[in-house]
């Protein structure tokens, strides 16, 4: 029995017990994900570590540096790319990581090299850090398609080439969301055993929802699709009233609209007319997730998995969600363009 008098679960299905499982069903698999996958679960498990002492171990506050994005970056961010760049090197898995943190692609020694491409933002949100609001990791994992010598080439494959794709969010618990293409689970990190346990089997995104999520503050630079499909959430007389909610960090908002269902939304702006989100490490994956639950994931033209990158930072706009909802709006921005 445990100690709330619950009788303990003997045979609970682990993150590492999943992988493992799901490798034996794959005729001729080698295990190199699975053994990619592990790496990835400890380089989260310390990120979660890290999160909850922040405070305590004076990891708050700016590190007195800027990322290739112009943004300062924090003490936590620093340590969370540092473990996550440790940990996949010497998983002998991986060929070249792209990461949030670092201007160029990062390639793994030879004598460490597999056959794997990783591109990662190893803590999503962090302007939340000090306030405490629910922050997270995102990763997303390709194949290298050649024998010969990796480059920057192999990390810009479109979404739809994907082997597998997840997040983390370090919130009120700290929770995995992975798909290997065999739809999504969701794994919570229990801290009396140390292991990801699987407590949402086959997540599926509700066909609509009644919360749509975007940055409302930059509402006068939006497009006019954009505007009116809002609009047309706060009005009565065009159907049912959604609610807004907005964290601000990206794996936060993601989350609860796999969860609840709805739509997040990071539209092209006048004054970022590409869009801010970067592909490669946050629309990817999170669209692979979301498509992966049964919704829906579009750049507002084409499905945001079928964008072809030419830079391992390119950004794109967003729109991710229920599939009702994001046709929607996807309608409206046709209807605009016509």
């Amino acid at each position: 029995m445990s100690s709330t008098g619950q009788p303990l679960d003997t045979n609970c299905m682990t993150l590492t017990r999943y992988v493992l499982a799901e490798q034996r069903k794959v005729p001729g698999a080698t295990g190199d994900l699975t053994q990619l996958l592990n790496s990835l679960q400890s380089a989260i498990k310390a990120v979660s570590s890290a999160v909850r002492k922040a405070g305590i171990a004076k990891l708050f506050g700016i590190a007195g540096e800027t990322n290739v994005q112009g943004e300062e970056v924090k003490k936590l961010d620093v340590l969370s790319n540092e473990l996550f760049i440790n940990l996949l090197r010497s998983s002998f898995t991986t060929c070249l990581l792209v990461s949030e943190e670092n201007e160029a692609v990062i390639e793994v020694e030879t004598d460490r090299q597999g056959k794997y491409v990783v591109c990662f933002d190893p803590l999503d949100g962090s302007s939340n850090i000090d306030c405490l609001v629910s922050i997270g990791s995102i990763f997303a994992i390709y194949k290298k398609s050649h024998d010969c010598t990796p480059s920057v080439a192999d990390a810009l494959q479109p979404g739809n080439k994907l082997v597998a794709a997840g997040y983390a969010l370090y919130g009120s618990a700290t929770m995995m969301v992975l798909s290997t293409g065999q739809g999504v689970n969701g794994f919570m990190l229990d801290p009396a055993i140390g292991e990801f346990v699987l407590t949402d089997p086959n997540m599926r995104i509700p066909s609509r929802g009644k919360i749509y999520s975007i940055n409302e503050g930059y509402a006068h630079l939006w497009e006019p699709a954009v505007a009116e499909y809002v609009a047309s959430k706060k009005d009565p007389a065009k159907g049912k009233i959604y609610g807004a909610r907005y964290v601000g960090s990206m794996v936060a908002d993601v989350h609860r609209t796999l969860k609840y269902g709805g739509i997040f939304m990071y539209p092209a702006t006048k004054d970022a007319p590409k869009g801010k989100l970067r592909l490669l490490y946050e629309c990817n994956p999170m669209a692979y997730i979301i498509t992966q639950a049964g919704g829906l994931a579009s750049n507002g033209k084409i499905p945001t998995l079928d964008i072809v990158p030419d830079s391992i930072h390119q950004r794109a706009p967003i729109f991710l969600g229920s599939k009702d909802d994001v046709q929607d709006v996807l309608d409206i921005i046709k209807k605009h363009s016509v």
